[in-house]
This record gives structure tokens, C-alpha cells and sequence, in this order.
């Protein structure tokens, strides 16, 4: 079966929650699932970031670990400025978005166009990554975040990924970063 809208940009390579208890969601994917360790990367704040067309100061930490060849995310937001991780958009009882990984952001923005997906962030990561998040048209939970990677990027999701599977336990989150 050929692949079809968003879809045809890559597969989800993530998935991504916002959980009301970030140190309870990390402790139910280490001890629970067995997934781990998270790498926590503090106080991130994109480049030129924009929600709903107006720029923002939305300030969030995220947890990643895989699960076998998918990658997890946990994400905590650390301010309430105008975003994806507060509002209408921010549902925390269910999975909050997938990611796609792209060699170009303009693929994502001709997706988007093309299939009537409203973008509602955007913002550059480090000095030539690029990201996005839509709404397909599902509303929340169903947000689909296009990532074009700035250079380094595949080095430390491998870093992460090895370090899943080699994983006896220990120490279930460190800082990245």
C-alpha cells in the first residue's frame, strides 16, 4: 500500500506525552515498561518560535528513550507562555503527538498546505534545524511535529538508542545537555 498524506513525509520515529506528573511518568516508564534511560534536556527554548503565527517565549524540558526502534518523549512545560503545552492543545491524558523526521522543512510546509493541516509552532532548532507542529485536523492528542534535524542530531538519538538497549536499570534519567 502506498503511503498517503502526511504520512508520505517519513515514518513517526516518536512518540510523545505530557504527562500531569513528569517524575511519575518516568518512574511508570523505567519501572513499569521497562524503558530507559531518559536522557532530560532542561529549559529548552527554540529559535524564533511561534505559535498561532505570533512569536512566543514558551520555555519546556523533555525526557527521551527508546523503545526498541521508537523513541519516547516525556515533556514538562516551564513557563505558561502561549503554546502546545498549555491551552487546548496540551492534553495530558493521552499521547499528545508523533514526530516525523525530514531533510527539509519545506516538505513539511508544502505537506501541510497540501492536506489542510493548520501549523501551530514553529521555531528553529539550534542554527539550521527547523521544526514544526500541526494539527492534521484530529485536534489535540493528534498533533504531528516535523523535525528537520540540525547536524549532530542522528549522533545523539544513537547515543540514546544504544544506551536503551544496553540498559541494566541503573540510573534511569541523566542529564543531556
Amino acid at each position: 500500500m502506498k503511503a498517503r498524506g502526511l504520512s508520505r513525509l517519513g515514518p513517526v520515529m516518536q512518540l510523545a506525552w505530557l504527562p500531569p506528573d513528569f517524575d511519575a511518568a518516568v518512574r511508570y516508564w523505567t519501572e513499569v515498561m521497562g524503558v530507559g534511560p531518559f536522557f532530560l534536556m532542561e529549559n529548552i527554548q527554540l529559535n524564533d518560535m511561534r505559535y498561532m503565527g505570533k512569536p512566543t517565549d514558551a520555555v519546556f524540558s523533555l525526557a527521551l528513550s527508546y523503545w526498541g526502534d521508537t523513541q519516547i518523549e516525556l515533556i514538562r512545560p516551564e513557563n505558561d507562555a502561549p503554546s502546545i503545552y498549555c491551552g487546548e492543545y496540551a492534553v495530558r491524558d493521552r499521547l499528545h503527538h508523533t514526530c516525523l523526521l525530514l531533510d527539509d522543512i519545506s516538505e513539511a510546509y508544502d505537506a501541510c498546505a497540501r492536506h489542510g493541516a493548520k501549523v501551530l509552532v514553529e521555531g528553529r532548532v539550534g542554527d539550521t534545524g527547523h521544526v514544526i507542529y500541526a494539527d492534521p485536523g484530529g485536534g489535540p492528542g493528534t498533533l504531528v511535529e516535523m523535525l528537520q534535524p540540525q547536524p549532530g542530531t542522528a549522533e545523539v538519538f544513537g547515543m540514546i538508542k544504544q544506551a536503551a538497549q544496553n540498559w541494566d536499570g541503573n540510573d534511569p534519567i541523566r542529564k543531556l545537555g
